[in-house]
């Protein structure tokens, strides 16, 4: 019977203490975690952000993929010029004009015009894997970008759902600060009565003007600490702050949740984003290493050229007139296999693959501290979720206890058995009690918050909240 009566206990509970905030949130539009969720990632910049470099790096995969295909060149060039040459080779330079013919015994001055068309293409033939290596680059470094972007986006829920908690926290918080402060309006009107009638001095109606201002502070500081997180949260969700109110409606069934949260936290979890990160970017170094091995292999190029010219100088170097230069009088074309090869590509290829495997090790550093950190959040979260279980347990029986002597004080001190500091000591019990069931139950529920999180299952225990 007692999980029952407890269950039962704090249900209640918890809609007393929820019911003097609903008049100040009534009447407004509410959003549930999820909204509150759903909004922040359509709001928030940095994720427009990364969402735009995800979209870069697909587009760089296609790029890679175009990377081999053919090289094709297609060109006509008309020139006015001497044409005087000597036998014998050099090195062009990629910039030294070249002359055909025209060895002769002396200069000619006499300009001819020459037309020459040609068309060029090549093509990798074999490349021994460095097509595949360099598109599986380009694949890595996308899953790497959606990795960052769903890293982000469950950082944000992980963020937002905390803030929502604190508000809930404050909420009720602020619920409890309103009954104090009724109750100590209460203790005032009783204190007038007693010491008009003669039975307290009039010293004590000045003490519990004090004591009632005081708990009208408190109330205050609440409610603005809602306001700031309400401010923090209407940041990330883009949500106007006067519309950042909770939908508490449904709240009531978490209290009675704690084993489906249990068998939610033990299931088979997805990948985690926060170590999948780390998972991409060693992917990426690895892919990178195979990459540089790729890369300073030969090459075997298939390559073919054809070329149509014309000149205005003939065959018998005797020079016509210009028109005869603008047309085609030869054609030609020329077919062939290149195989290339640095002969220092070893040297090269060594020094990369010493950047890249360092690289990747240490990114595989990383992703063991991530993993090693999300366990210490989960181990933190297990022994916080065990002791705020044990205390909710114990928590009615002191709120109970603390309600009863508090009764128990207001009729003694209407009767003038007891003195007003043993009234408002009982008063400050009963205050504490309901502020340390609050605590409690924040605190369970932020440490199942961090298990879920650590653990992979944050969009479940969202959809929990209710």
């Amino acid at each position: 019977m007692r999980p029952f009566c407890y269950r039962k206990f704090v249900c209640v509970l918890y809609i007393l203490l929820l019911a003097p905030i609903v008049s100040l949130f009534a009447q407004r539009k509410t959003y549930s975690l999820a909204a509150f969720i759903d909004s922040a990632q359509r709001h928030l910049p940095v994720l427009m952000q990364k969402k735009t470099l995800v979209d870069a790096a697909r587009a760089g995969v296609t790029d890679a993929r175009h990377t081999f295909l053919p090289t094709s060149y297609i060109g006509d060039e008309l020139t006015a010029g001497t044409d005087n040459s000597l036998p014998g080779s050099y090195v062009s330079f990629g910039i030294i004009p070249s002359s055909s013919s025209g060895v002769r015994s002396s200069n000619t001055y006499q300009s001819a015009i020459g037309n020459i068309a040609f068309f060029y293409n090549q093509y990798e033939l074999v490349d021994f894997g460095l097509k595949k290596a360099t598109v599986q680059h380009a694949e890595a470094y996308t899953n790497l970008t959606q990795a960052d972007l769903d890293r982000e986006i469950y950082l944000v829920k992980w963020q937002v759902s905390k803030l929502y908690l604190d508000i809930l926290k404050n909420q009720f918080q602020l619920g409890i600060d309103q009954e104090n402060v009724n109750r100590y309006e209460t203790i005032y009107k009783v204190i007038q009565a007693v010491t008009l009638s003669g039975i307290k001095p009039g010293a004590d109606s000045a003490l519990a003007m004090a004591e009632l201002s005081k708990t009208r502070i408190t109330f205050n500081q609440t409610y603005g600490q809602i306001r700031e997180l309400q401010q923090q949260l209407s940041y990330l969700t883009g949500i106007p702050v006067g519309d950042v109110n909770l939908d508490t409606s449904q709240s009531k069934n978490n209290l009675a949740a704690p084993d489906i949260l249990r068998l939610m936290q033990d299931s088979a979890a997805p990948k985690n984003p926060l170590t999948d990160y780390y998972d991409k970017q060693k992917s990426l170094y690895v892919q990178t290493e195979d990459l540089v091995k790729k890369s300073y292999l030969p090459k075997i190029l298939l390559t073919g050229v054809a070329w149509a010219r014309g000149s205005s100088i003939d065959y018998t170097d005797n020079y016509k007139s210009a028109a005869m230069g603008l047309g085609y009088q030869r054609f030609n074309y020329m077919g062939g296999l290149t195989l290339e090869y640095d002969l220092f590509n070893t040297v090269h290829r060594k020094d990369k693959l010493a950047i890249a495997r360092n690289n990747t090790t240490a990114s595989d550093y990383d992703l063991q501290q991530q993993q090693q950190s999300l366990q210490n959040v989960g181990h933190k979260a297990d022994v916080a979720i065990a002791t705020a279980a044990k205390n909710l347990v114990e928590i009615p029986v002191q709120i109970g206890a603390a309600q009863d002597a508090f009764a128990q004080k207001t009729a003694q001190y209407r009767a003038g058995i007891i003195n007003l500091v043993d009234l408002t000591d009982a008063s400050f019990v009963l205050y504490r009690s309901q502020s340390d069931y609050v605590q409690t139950l924040s605190d369970w529920l932020l440490a199942n918050l961090d298990r879920a999180a650590a653990a992979g299952n944050l969009d479940q225990y969202i959809q929990s909240i209710k």
